[in-house]
Order: structure tokens, then C-alpha cells, then sequence
């Protein structure tokens, strides 16, 4: 059974419900008001009847024989013609009635005591006269009336509301169903579908989280697909030169001499690290990256970077500033994570900033007013080329280079930046570039204090 007609049919059933029971119990509580109306009209009346009946029934050592010989007083009856009092048994025997009394009307439209000793019922007394018997066919009437109205109306609000429950069933299933045949879709495959956002509700959250998700699996199997093709590219030019390499001293048949062995030696090294890289970048993609965070003096941590690139800063003349604008000085990090971080962005730095040029490094206090969080800003901006602006999305993409006829020697495997953005990811922090050609580059990174 479908959603919407599940919801069709429970809110069916309610609407019924509900029109049923209030037409219960309207017809019960004005039924119990009318007839309390009709009886208190004459309330002194029967209780004194009632009283006397008792007193006799009690004198008479409870029994009824004899209580035809009770006279009403002419006195009591004065005023109104064509009174009728009768006195039933328990078993509805009629023990007594005045003159000229009309049962018929006295039981339809009179008045009925029930007449008890000590809470047991010893028989039942109807009053009646025409003033009672108005106000009584009143009554019926009024009754009557109400078994029909409300249930007309009743039944005129069901039928409406069974419309209007159809529609709204309709209505509030209308983005699952626009939902379904999209994740049909990517159940066949086609990862990256999109599905329409109708509404700004939590059906609107489902298909928005749908969407994040589709793309998220279309990103994962490209990144899947591209890895082969991209560790292929990697590994064909060191395996090449120790293949090269090896025909070469097994053609030649001599013993090999050690310094002939250093480039297989620097091609194994690179073989190794490029194994290493794509063995931290899988476990940070996944979320299985271990961090060992510390509380860390972060202007030492800068520090002892800057010291480790400064003497090939210096073969450039390249100048390495460091400005430190906040009085944060220790921050929760993994020291060695983001000692890789800052090492890969300085080295990055130095090879492309142009001898006689600068780099900069700005630490200050940031505060993201979305997330209500204290970030530490750094910032490091060189004087180099710059990077042209169709290059700036796919900067951290693995083995992603600007300048693809540079060497590898030179321009190292591509890895650096999506190591190094995947790290500050783990740190719930992010990384961002900002280039101008012939300005130079800044890299951002923002990690939460």
C-alpha cells in the first residue's frame, strides 16, 4: 500500500470518528438537558407524590394492596384539567391511577419518577398534564431534529474533509514520489543525478541530502576511475628507468659498479614515497586518518618550518617573514600533520617565488559567525607568477600540476596539496587559494582554536 493512501485512509478514519462521536454525544447531552427541563418544570409536584406513595408503601408494611384507596386531594389537582397520575410495580403492573386518566399520554409524554426505599426501586410514578405533555412533544421534537442535523452535518463535513484529506495525501507525497524514480536511477548507475527540491520542509532536507550524497558517490567512483589511470601514470616512468636500467647491466655482463646503482636507488625512493603519500591520502579521504593531537605552541611549530626551508630560501634570496596578530599561542593539533602541511605550502612557496622575492606568513584570530567558532587564520602569500584562474578549482585534486611539461624532479607528483587539504579537513579546519598572475599566490588555512 502506497504512502499517500495509507495517509488517506488514517486520516479517513479519524475525520469519521471524530464526526461520529460528536454526534453521540450532542444527541446524549441535549437529550439529558431537555429532559431534566421537562422535569424540573414539575419537580415539587412528583416529590410530593413520591413522598406520599412512600409513606404509604412503608404504613403498609411494604406493600402496594390498598393503594387505589388514596385519594388526591381536589385541592392538589386544582388549576389542572386532564391530570393523570399513575404508579406502576416494579414488573410495570399499574397499581394505581386517577380518575379519567389517560395511560397512554401519561406514559409517552409525562413525567417519570423512578420511587425508591433506600436505593431500592419499588416502582415508577408518571405525572402528567398538558402543559407537561407540551413541553414534552417540545422536546421529542427538538430531539428528532438533533438526530438529523448533526448527522446531516456530519455527513456533509466527512465528505469534505475525505477531499480534502485526498488532496493533502496527494500533496504531502508529491516530493517522495518525484524522489523515487531519481533513486531508481541511481541504483542503475547513473551516479550525480539530482532530484528537483519542491519544498523547504524535511522532504526538501531528504532530496537536498540526496543530492549532496549522489554527488558525493559520483566523486568517489571519478576519483576511483582516475586513481588507476593516475598511479599508472606515476609508476610508468620510475619503473621504466630501473626496467632500462637492469636490460642495460644484464646486455653488458660486467659486474655493475655502485654509483651505477643511485638513479634505480633514487627511483625506488621515489616508488616508496609515492606508495607512502597515497596511503595517508586514502586513510584521510576515508576518515581513518589517526591523529595524535597535542597542545601545541603553534608560533614554535611555524618557527621550526620556516628554519627547515630557510636555507634553500636563502640560495634564492628569498626573505621568509613571519606576523603573528593574536595572543592565541597554543592550539589542539597534531603537531606532525601539520608540520606536513605548512612544509609542503613553504616548499610550494620558495620553488615558485622568483629569486629576490618575499614570502609571508600572517597568523591572526578569525571568528566564522555560521559556526560560532574561533578559527586561527594563517596566511601565506609569495611574490611569484601567480596561477592562471583555470587552475585554481583543481589545485588540491591529486596528481593535479599546473604546468604538465614541467619534470617530476622539479615540480614533485601532484600529491602535496590534496595531502595537505585533506589533513586540515581532518581538523575540522579549511584550506582555500587566492592567485593573481604576476602578483603572486596566498594560501589560507583556517583551523579551529
Amino acid at each position: 500500500m502506497s504512502v499517500s493512501r495509507k495517509l488517506f485512509l488514517t486520516i479517513a478514519s479519524f475525520i469519521v470518528a471524530m464526526s461520529l462521536v460528536f454526534t453521540f454525544v450532542t444527541e446524549i447531552v441535549l437529550r439529558d438537558a431537555l429532559t431534566l427541563m421537562v422535569q424540573s418544570s414539575r419537580k415539587k409536584e412528583v416529590s410530593e407524590l413520591s413522598k406520599r406513595f412512600i409513606d404509604y408503601y412503608k404504613k403498609n408494611k411494604d406493600s402496594w394492596n390498598g393503594v387505589r384507596q388514596i385519594n388526591i386531594s381536589k385541592e392538589y389537582r386544582k388549576g389542572k384539567q386532564d391530570t393523570s397520575i399513575l404508579l406502576f410495580s416494579k414488573k410495570l403492573k399499574l397499581l394505581y391511577a386517577t380518575e379519567d386518566a389517560n395511560s397512554e399520554k401519561a406514559t409517552k409524554y409525562g413525567i417519570r419518577e423512578v420511587v425508591r426505599i433506600d436505593g431500592q426501586t419499588i416502582a415508577f410514578l408518571y405525572y402528567y398534564d398538558p402543559e407537561i405533555a407540551y413541553i414534552s412533544k417540545l422536546r421529542i421534537g427538538i430531539q428528532d431534529s438533533v438526530k438529523i442535523l448533526p448527522f446531516a452535518g456530519a455527513t456533509v463535513f466527512v465528505l469534505i474533509s475525505l477531499v480534502v484529506a485526498y488532496w493533502l495525501s496527494k500533496r504531502l507525497t508529491t516530493p517522495l514520489r518525484l524522489l523515487i524514480p531519481i533513486i531508481d536511477r541511481l541504483g542503475e548507475g547513473q551516479l550525480g543525478v539530482q532530484s528537483p527540491i519542491v519544498t523547504n520542509d524535511e522532504y526538501g532536507k531528504v532530496a537536498q541530502a540526496f543530492n549532496k550524497m549522489s554527488k558525493q558517490l559520483q566523486h568517489a567512483e571519478d576519483a576511483r576511475k582516475n586513481l588507476v589511470a593516475d598511479v599508472a601514470h606515476e609508476l610508468r616512468t620510475p619503473l621504466t628507468i630501473i626496467q632500462g636500467k637492469l636490460d642495460l647491466i644484464q646486455q653488458e655482463g660486467r659486474s655493475i659498479e655502485p654509483e651505477n646503482l643511485l638513479p634505480m636507488q633514487d627511483e625506488l625512493i621515489r616508488l616508496t614515497r609515492l606508495v607512502e603519500d597515497l596511503h595517508q591520502l586514502s586513510l584521510a579521504e576515508t576518515k581513518k586518518l589517526p591523529l595524535d593531537r597535542k597542545t601545541t605552541q603553534f608560533p614554535s611549530l611555524l618557527q621550526r618550518i620556516i628554519d627547515r626551508v630557510t636555507p634553500d630560501a636563502d640560495s634564492k634570496e628569498i626573505k621568509i617573514t613571519l606576523h603573528y596578530f593574536t595572543n592565541t599561542t597554543v592550539i589542539n593539533v597534531d603537531p606532525n600533520r601539520m608540520t606536513q602541511v605548512f612544509l609542503n605550502l613553504l616548499i610550494n612557496a620558495v620553488r615558485y617565488t622568483p629569486s629576490g622575492g618575499s614570502i609571508t606568513l600572517t597568523v591572526e584570530e578569525e571568528i566564522v559567525q555560521t559556526q560560532n567558532k574561533d578559527f586561527l587564520r594563517i596566511t601565506i602569500t609569495d611574490t611569484g607568477a601567480g596561477i592562471e584562474p583555470e587552475h585554481l578549482p583543481f589545485l588540491f585534486n591529486r596528481f593535479y600540476r599546473t604546468d604538465e611539461a614541467r619534470t617530476r624532479n622539479s615540480g614533485g607528483m601532484g600529491l602535496g596539496l590534496a595531502i595537505a587539504k585533506e589533513f586540515v579537513l581532518a581538523h575540522k579546519g579549511t584550506i582555500d587559494v587566492k592567485s593573481s598572475l604576476g602578483k603572486g599566490t596566498t594560501f589560507i588555512v583556517k583551523l579551529p582554536i
